[in-house]
């Protein structure tokens, strides 16, 4: 005769079968995220905004040469335009929800890594400096137009994608 009992009894079963619990995080090193982690995300956005700054100064430099300022013109025009574009993509009304940790790490470290405003306010006065009143005045007049239209055009492009 057989008996009814199982080798393993029902709440057994169903200790095998349930999913390991997800190791958590020591406390401290939530707090330490916590406090920490918005400055680590702009840290490390400024590093790939830092970087591409440099690589695409370098290109303009080697193909344009040294006469006008032409890669700190291109960064900072396409800094606004991805400040505009992402800011409104996403804002409150925005397609994209990210958190604000998200947003950090894009619009202050990378766009702010990779836009130089110092670079133009220092090569705009050595072109004054060097006699070059003309190009001075147009790098500033090109650069704050260029710069306000980039950021208009990225946000309206933004929205009109949140609007699809």
């Amino acid at each position: 005769m057989q008996d009814n009992v199982s080798p393993n009894p029902p709440a057994a079963k169903q200790a095998e079968n349930r999913p390991l619990p997800r190791p958590r995080r020591s406390i401290w090193l939530q707090k330490f995220w916590d406090t920490t982690g918005s400055y680590i995300s702009v840290a490390l956005g400024s590093i790939v905004g830092g970087v591409a700054r440099y690589l695409v100064s370098v290109l303009f430099l080697s193909q344009l040469g040294s006469g006008f300022p032409w890669g700190t013109l291109f960064v900072n025009v396409t800094g606004s335009f991805i400040i505009g574009f992402y800011a409104a993509l996403t804002g409150p009304d925005g397609r994209l929800f990210v958190s604000p940790r998200q947003r950090q790490f894009v619009m202050v470290g990378i766009c702010g890594g990779y836009t130089t405003f110092s670079a133009f306010s220092l090569e705009t006065l050595r072109l004054v400096q060097s006699g070059n009143i003309q190009a001075a005045s147009f790098n500033l007049f090109v650069s704050v137009v260029g710069w306000l239209t980039a950021v208009w055009l990225g946000h309206a492009l933004a929205a009109r994608l949140n609007r699809l």
